[in-house]
């Protein structure tokens, strides 16, 4: 498949690899930002052919897993004390809160519901006028022109049973709060290739100026992410602090106008709590005073709660690049993807999920040879 195949192609990946190892002098560590680029380099046991002296560490690029707990509680408050229909991802149900997941609400006799698309949220809210609906909007800038979206079409179908409970977030203030971090080790970033696709480069200059550290936008695929490694250790054996493009067959500098433009009509950037990190400035999209209607918050009256502490889950290292999953007193035993204590372990993006997939299944290499 065009655009799929050629970038899994192992006499690709056997190239990038030699070559790291010839250019790699240094001891650098560096951060995938996505939590879909950490998958990838787990599942192809990519991180196994990279040079002793190249780190990789995994960021707070899962929307699910940095979904506060107070949230999770005000969606389960919607459906438990509001009797709200609640749409959400599927990854979503099982996060826990502080005293039940969705899915335990769900259970519990509410009405929880997996959506694909924001739509079918508001298809039903059409369908079934007597319902309050809401669609949890979770998610970074990539899943944000979609949920915007939802809205719009709501507002203009002028229904009055339909909302949003917003949880979205912003990668380059993530990056930002992780370089500001005293213990923070991070020499270099990959940059999420979905994300930019949206928003287009330009956020990330400034954030290359101020901290001196080269962000390279990658893709997902093993020769993406290989060529956006060789990239970023290229420029710090150099000496150098760049902003580079390797996802150029995707990502344009200015990124989708009209997507931008749908983000700015309905959300206004705003402060935001991280699960298990604490509260990033302008770090997430709440719904702008103009659509307040549409804002479940406003609708049925909800205040946010301050972070409840996760019971020994130490998600807050573990998205800062500052632990592995497999440092977790929890990690394999009473912490697993059917009995989760912390979202890492839940979503389909977490570090630990892949970790834990990876236990369980043999690593695939994508090449054999010297270095695998």
């Amino acid at each position: 498949m065009k655009f799929l195949s050629e970038f899994r192609d192992p006499a690709l990946v056997e190239r990038l690899v030699d070559e790291l190892h010839k250019v790699a002098r240094g001891e650098w560590t560096l951060m995938e930002v996505c939590g879909g680029q950490t998958h990838s380099l787990v599942k192809n046991g990519l991180m196994e052919l990279l040079p002793p002296g190249v780190r990789m560490v995994h960021g707070p690029g899962c929307p699910v897993c940095v979904t506060p707990v107070p949230l999770i509680d005000l969606a389960v408050r919607l459906v438990l004390e509001h009797g709200a229909t609640v749409f959400s991802f599927g990854d979503m149900l099982r996060v826990p809160g502080t005293a039940h997941s969705l899915a335990q609400a769900k259970a519990a006799g509410g009405d929880v519901r997996v959506a694909y698309s924001p739509l079918e949220a508001v298809q039903f809210a059409q369908a079934n006028p007597t319902r309050q609906v809401v669609f949890f909007a979770v998610g970074f800038e990539t899943t944000a022109p979609a949920n915007a979206l939802a809205l719009v079409h709501a507002h203009r179908l002028g229904l009055r049973n339909f909302s949003l409970l917003a949880s979205q977030v912003l990668v380059p203030p993530a990056i930002a709060a992780v370089l500001s971090d005293p213990a923070s080790r991070i020499q270099g970033f990959l940059a999420a290739g979905h994300v930019c696709t949206i928003m287009g480069l330009d956020e990330y200059a400034p954030i290359v100026d101020r901290f001196r550290v080269p962000i390279v936008v990658t893709g997902f695929e093993p020769v993406d992410l290989l060529h956006g490694i060789l990239m970023t250790v290229q420029q710090l054996e150099r000496g150098e602090a760049r902003l580079e493009n390797q996802y150029a067959r995707v990502v344009r500098p200015e990124g989708n106008p009209d997507a931008r433009r749908v983000l700015r009509e309905v959300f206004r950037v705003a402060d935001r709590e991280w699960r298990g990190i604490g509260v990033v400035p302008q770090s997430g999209l709440e719904v702008r005073e103009e659509y307040a209607d549409f804002d479940a918050k406003v609708r049925f009256g909800l205040e946010d709660a301050p972070e409840a502490t996760d019971s020994g889950c130490i998600a807050g290292l573990v998205l800062t690049g500052q632990a592995r999953p497999t440092e977790c007193p929890h990690f394999g035993t009473t912490c697993t993807p059917l009995t989760p204590v912390g979202a890492p372990m839940v979503s389909s993006e977490g570090a630990c999920a892949a970790y834990h997939h990876v236990a369980l299944s043999p690593v695939q290499l994508v090449r054999g040879g010297r270095h695998g």
